[in-house]
């Protein structure tokens, strides 16, 4: 260590450390532009400038290193002259209107500006006559507006390793690009966007960045957007590594069932995922599925969060996953948990909605069953008719019986013979029971649990198979991998169409349909729609399956306030579950309707939350199962990056897989699993990187003091 003097204070420093991060360390302000605390200094900006007693002249603060007695001055009028010929210098080639960049309020240069004073006007102007270049994917250059302080170039070459921007000449300019200018992609960028974030000016930004979210949940999009807030990236990266144990443990911080979701997760994170701009996005749940594949149990099994018991008690009606979800978090905490299911085994519509082709029972048994070890006492066969009743016995219950009931459209011929709810048919399915199809089915409705239906009858012997709906092909709610499947096992799909009657006088003959030539809602979401006139066509059915929504299978006599579609009335959907009567709670699909596993998961940690909190707890039912990750900066580079495809799963022919209900989809091979993961971004590693030292900081500290 070393004591030095800066401006009459002495600090003790680390021998060698550079000066100018000596003094912001110690909350003394020294104005720099081309400094950041992660790379390597420079000292091109000349705005550090300080005077050492014993030396002669001025010398960079950034690359001053610390020695023991140093005295060193960061405030003199030759100091003030010095920076403020330095910033007109950068000013000289810089546009002269803030106002029109899209970084103004939030930009280095500017707080630079403020510190040091307004320019005098003694050096001319100059355009530099830089096209905006938009032309790459999430970054947008702009050299006009850059000061040459290299940060981005030493961020891409030093810090990440990648090596693509390097500095250019164009007649006099000199600007920082790739060679021959190429594209990003074609230069083999691996869109870090690290340059983006030690850019000081508006030079290198964001093409996109949701300016409504919190900076971490913008710059990592598919973390935020998973309803459980999964820690994408890091898992991602252990698969990359073949840490599969750890990768296993992080997706089990948050939800305790990641095998079950690899296989049927809805996965909104891809939709979110910025390597969709480059190329295709990530393969994120059949990444998560073959993490939970080869996953032993090493961080998680045994050594999760136990409390102590509190020897207070509570029941969970309903075995789906925002049940099984809640049990197992409450019981955790400490908590005595009952969990009682009305059908015979545990796993409400992961079990009885989904066919057993997409999700293979055992998957749902074996999860299940850490449930089970953890403590949770589960009855099956156990239909609760009387929620209030169970206060007598319990301290808090939750309701989360999910959305078993189909939904019938009140349009002619929909009490026929042959006319099924998609509910019942699955669940007879998924049971081996007699579920009433024929031999030529029609399906109205456009999403997945449509398409599960449709295809189930495929499974189930049914030789012509028709699924229509409202929505336009585009626009249709299913996957469209369930939708393009579902084809090549022979099932007719019919966007766009009106369901005008079902036909028959005892028993189902067909529907009448019209083309639609538009579909909106008014703004109070009533459906509005167009019909082609002369467009009426018939198709002729035995069976008629309704897979146009789901509710929640009870009635006011169970003695709780009901709201919009059957469902349980809460204070509020996502933060407040209690329901009517004191003591009860709610939560998944019987609160908003049938969504997904994973909402109904995350639904699930909030009401176990809650009840916690509202037993005397803290809330806090949060979780650390795997090792801390030290992600490496630098990633290096890799030629081709860009244009790398995303590796898709092992699927089994049409022909081979529409007449059982065996797994059909495999999942990414073991040869192709190291490079899905490789094509991460790995948006995270931006979140590393310090952010910048401002002189408005140090003045909110003074003040502050």
């Amino acid at each position: 260590m070393a004591v030095i003097t800066i401006d009459g204070k002495k600090i003790e420093v680390p021998e060698g450390k550079n000066v100018l991060d000596c003094a912001l360390d110690a909350g003394i302000y020294i104005p720099h532009l081309c400094h950041h605390k992660d790379l390597s200094p420079l000292g091109s900006c000349r705005m550090c400038v300080v005077e050492v007693e014993g030396q002669e002249g001025v010398t960079t603060s950034c690359t001053l290193k610390a020695k023991d007695g140093m005295n060193i001055t960061t405030k003199s009028d030759e100091l003030e002259r010095l920076r403020m010929l330095a910033l007109e210098l950068l000013l000289a080639g810089h546009p002269e209107d803030c106002s029109t960049c899209p970084k103004y309020g939030n930009c280095e240069l500017q707080m630079l500006i403020q510190y040091i004073g307004p320019k005098t006007g003694r050096l001319k102007l100059r355009a530099k006559g830089f096209k905006q270049n938009e032309e790459n994917p999430l970054i947008i250059h702009d050299m006009n507006r850059c000061v040459l302080c290299g940060r981005c170039v030493r961020a891409c070459n030093e810090l990440r390793g990648v090596k693509v921007l390097q500095y250019q000449k164009k007649e006099l300019e000199t600007y920082v690009g790739t060679v021959h200018n190429k594209l990003l992609k074609d230069a083999d960028c691996r869109f870090c966007q690290a340059c983006v974030e030690v850019c000081p000016t508006g030079t290198i930004r964001d093409k996109l960045m949701n300016s409504e979210v919190k900076k971490e949940d913008a710059v990592v999009p598919c973390r935020h957007a998973c309803p459980a807030h999964t820690d994408i990236p890091r898992y991602i990266r252990h698969v990359k590594n073949g840490e599969y144990d750890e990768a296993a443990a992080v997706i089990r911080e948050k939800v305790p069932f990641p095998k079950a979701l690899g296989y049927i997760c809805s996965h909104v994170c891809e939709l979110q995922c910025k390597r969709k701009e480059v190329s295709d996005p990530m393969a994120i749940r059949d990444i998560k599925r073959y993490a939970a594949e080869h996953d032993t149990g090493a961080y998680w099994k045994g050594k999760g969060k136990q409390l102590a018991d509190t020897g207070k008690k509570v029941c969970v009606v309903g075995a789906g996953p925002a049940g099984l979800t809640a049990a197992y978090y409450l019981r955790k905490q400490g908590y005595d948990v009952t969990l009682k299911e009305a059908l015979p085994t545990v796993g409400g519509m992961m079990a009885y909605g989904i066919p057993a082709y997409r999700l293979p029972r055992e998957i749902i048994a074996e999860e299940a069953k850490v449930i089970e070890e953890q403590g949770v006492k589960i009855e099956v066969n156990a239909k609760v008719e009387k929620p209030v009743d169970l206060l007598n016995e319990y301290d808090a219950v939750l309701m989360t019986i999910g959305g078993h009931k189909g939904v019938r459209l009140p349009m002619e011929g929909s009490e026929l013979d042959g006319v099924i709810l998609n509910a019942d048919f699955l669940r007879n399915c998924s049971m081996g029971k007699e579920t009433g199809m024929g031999k030529r089915v029609i399906v109205l409705g456009g999403g997945n649990v449509a398409f599960d239906c449709a295809r189930s009858a495929k499974r189930l012997g049914a030789e012509e198979i028709h699924l229509a709906c409202l929505e336009a092909r585009e626009v249709m709610t299913a996957d469209d991998e369930e939708i393009e499947q579902a084809k090549e096992e022979g099932i007719f799909v019919h966007p766009a169409q009106t369901f005008e009657r079902i036909t028959g006088t005892d028993h189902v003959t067909g529907v009448d349909f019209m083309n639609v030539k538009s579909f909106t809602f008014d703004e109070n979401r009533r459906a509005i729609i167009e019909k082609e006139e002369g467009s009426e066509h018939h198709i002729d059915a035995d069976t008629v399956i309704f897979a146009v929504g789901q509710r929640p299978d009870i009635t006011e006599e169970a003695g709780l306030e009901l709201g919009r579609a059957n469902s349980i009335a809460v204070k509020d959907i996502e933060h407040d579950k209690t329901t009517s009567v004191e003591g009860i709670f709610a939560a998944g699909d019987v609160i908003y309707g049938t969504k997904s596993v994973i909402m109904a998961i995350e639904s699930g940690r909030e009401a176990a939350s809650q009840i916690d909190k509202y037993l005397g707890g803290d809330g806090d039912i949060s979780e650390v199962l795997a090792p801390e990750q030290k992600a490496d900066p630098y990633i290096g580079q890799c030629p081709g990056f860009g244009y790398e495809e995303r590796k898709h799963t092992q699927v089994d022919p049409a022909e081979s897989r529409s007449d059982n209900f065996k797994l059909f989809d495999h999942g990414i091979c073991d040869a192709d699993i190291c490079a899905e993961a490789g094509r991460c971004l790995q948006c995270d590693l931006r979140l590393q990187i310090s952010r910048p030292s401002l002189w408005g900081d140090f003045v909110e500290n003074k003040e502050a003091e």
